[in-house]
């Protein structure tokens, strides 16, 4: 375990033994890093609210019962993750196999400007985040775990519930949508 990883669990388990201090750095260090995951995988600030408030509620409750078995980041970040995918499961009617397909068929890509000269370092990032924000919640989820998290695949797999190679496949799809999207 490295430095990072030690202290994190140092201090969840002297939060475990009732030490508030080590809570109120947990929560400092971390909650960003939990915000953003949350808002850049649902895109909805009132839900993202939510979730970001339960997860710390489930964090908070699990303390007794927590093993450094991982980096305190992929435990919480799975928390998180579980919660979201609860949520997609209650709002969302489900559609199987070629229903599923037609009704992606039909929805229509945004907009984008193609300007013909070369693009800013602004206008690249800009592009890069809408061509994130249009893929499927699964390939999103786990590229943004990969980008702004920078987990290994491992970890995407320990936060999301899926095995490695289900992780591979969703980040080889995700770059394959996100190359054609940027090249046009």
């Amino acid at each position: 375990m490295d430095t990072a990883v030690d202290e994190d669990a140092t201090l969840m388990l002297a939060y475990a033994q009732g030490d508030l201090a080590a809570f109120e750095a947990l929560y400092a260090r971390h909650r960003g890093t939990l915000y953003r995951f949350l808002l850049r995988t649902c895109h909805d600030q009132a839900l993202a609210d939510e979730l970001f408030q339960e997860t710390w509620s489930r964090v908070i409750a699990a303390r007794e019962r927590y093993q450094p078995q991982a980096k305190f980041t992929t435990w919480m970040l799975q928390i998180a993750h579980n919660l979201l995918v609860d949520s997609y499961r209650r709002k969302r009617p489900t559609l199987d196999g070629e229903a599923g397909e037609l009704a992606l068929a039909q929805v229509e890509a945004p907009a984008q400007e193609q300007p013909e000269h070369a693009l800013s370092d602004f206008e690249q990032r800009r592009r890069l985040q809408m061509a994130i924000e249009q893929l499927p919640d699964e390939q999103r989820a786990a590229v943004l775990l990969r980008l702004e998290q920078e987990l290994s695949l491992e970890e995407i797999a320990e936060v999301t519930g899926v095995g490695r190679e289900t992780v591979k496949s969703r980040l080889r799809y995700a770059m394959n949508k996100l190359r054609e999207q940027l090249a046009e």
